[in-house]
């Protein structure tokens, strides 16, 4: 399953984030992932969750993210939430091209049994079809 939390910079989507991804650390029993592009964030999730900085990996593609994905849910089986932060600096993608990425993060986290919560900033009102379906 896919959520996009979309709005405008400055909305206040990164700390609705961090708040989903410290209350998922109450509510499961897995892991949880809070990937982000610096380590601003990293004290204000909480320390049970595994924190990536996406820089230390050099990853700065959609392809390079999702290979990302797929490397951590393979090698964790007990991964049951992966929260995203900005996810649209991370791929280098502008929101019309998402759509084939998303496809592939949602076959993944469909077969292998997590949810993916991603933040995306942009107008909510402009926003294509494809994407409304993952809003919350």
């Amino acid at each position: 399953m896919i959520q996009l939390i979309y709005a405008k910079k400055g909305s206040g989507k990164t700390k609705r984030l961090i708040d989903l991804a410290n209350a998922e650390l109450n509510s499961t029993k897995g892991d949880v992932v809070f990937i982000d592009d610096d380590k601003r964030y990293m004290y204000d999730v909480a320390h049970q969750a595994r924190f990536v900085d996406v820089k230390d990996f050099g990853i700065d593609s959609g392809d390079a993210l999702y290979g990302m994905l797929c490397g951590m849910v393979s090698q964790n089986y007990d991964i049951e939430a992966v929260f995203i932060d900005a996810f649209l600096k991370i791929v280098k993608m502008e929101v019309t091209e998402l759509k084939e990425l998303l496809g592939k993060i949602e076959a993944l986290s469909e077969k292998n049994g997590f949810k993916a919560v991603i933040i995306v900033s942009a107008d909510p009102a402009q926003a294509p079809d494809f994407l409304k379906q993952y809003i919350i």
